[in-house]
């Protein structure tokens, strides 16, 4: 077998594109590795400056400090609680929605499409929305997170195009063997559309994790309904307020500890993102798989 040699062009290629991926490389992670090395460095230690990639004196006290004073606990929990939720339900039923609108014998399928398409462009409004809101008895309750957003219309186009790829002939032998629509949707459908619906549920779960604005409009008012990503913004806009002072912690066993701004700031963005951090490499190929297979008709 001949081997082909490669010509200096091609190695010159390959080198400065691989000397690019890990230029770009750094540039995305340096951040992230900086971040992690100040949340976990001496409060009065990182206002000198110099913290690069390792802290220079190691302490858990502003993990401590956070879990102690800014509510943590209570809104990691409703943050998780509403990502594993409404993620659940939007896949569920955004799948439904999908093969309704896929079923040739549905006559109002375009109708229904061009209904949802078009709320991606027009919408209501913060105002009319807050009010809708207030009249259903959602303002300071659990589910202002949820059925606001039950069904995307993104979402439902994406579902949608990859399940016009799953062969008729598979519901028509389902329906031949006796099968009824619900069964078919579940044993059927959703087993072939895992990939999309996986995409689709990462794409809910991210939206959901990093939400915080609805916190602060409609359950601004409730601690037990806050969320860490309200937190990590009430952090950020305190630790502007305040760019470098110091606050005392409110303990007397611990008084001679300090924390700073730019310290819980640091602490609340790392708790806030590794979760969703964790997530993401085991829904990486269905990711992939559901954003280019049906996506192309032949």
């Amino acid at each position: 077998m001949r081997i082909k040699h490669k010509s200096i062009g091609d190695r010159i290629f390959e080198l400065c594109n691989g000397l690019l991926m890990i230029i770009l490389a750094v540039v995305m992670l340096y951040p992230i590795i900086n971040t992690v090395a100040v949340s976990f460095n001496d409060a009065t230690d990182t206002l000198r400056g110099g913290i690069y990639i390792w802290p220079r004196q190691f302490t858990w006290y502003n993990y401590e400090v956070i879990w102690q004073t800014a509510n943590l606990g209570v809104a990691f929990g409703v943050s998780v609680a509403r990502t594993v939720i409404a993620s659940a339900l939007n896949v569920f039923l955004t799948a439904m929605v999908a093969y309704t609108l896929i079923r040739q014998d549905f006559v109002l399928k375009r109708f229904v499409t061009i209904i949802f398409v078009l709320t991606m462009y027009v919408n209501a409004g913060l105002i009319p929305g807050y009010l809708l809101n207030k009249s259903l008895g959602l303002l300071n309750n659990f589910w202002v997170y949820i059925l606001p957003g039950l069904v995307s219309a993104f979402d439902l186009i994406i579902v949608r195009t990859y399940m016009k790829s799953i062969p008729g002939s598979l519901i028509e032998s389902a329906q031949i063997d006796g099968a009824g629509e619900f069964k078919i949707f579940l044993t059927v459908i959703l087993p072939l559309a895992t990939p999309v619906l996986a995409t689709v549920a990462l794409f809910c779960a991210v939206a959901q994790w990093n939400s915080w604005f609805d916190t602060y409009i409609y359950c601004g008012s409730a601690k037990n309904l806050t969320t860490l990503q309200y937190e990590l913004m009430k952090a950020l806009s305190t630790s502007m307020n305040q760019s470098g002072s110091t606050a005392n912690v409110l303990n007397a066993d611990q008084a001679a500890n300090q924390v700073t701004p730019t310290s819980i700031r640091a602490a609340i963005t790392i708790v806030a993102a590794v979760p969703i951090l964790c997530v993401y490499p085991f829904l990486q190929k269905y990711f992939v798989q559901g954003m280019t297979l049906g996506s192309v008709k032949e």
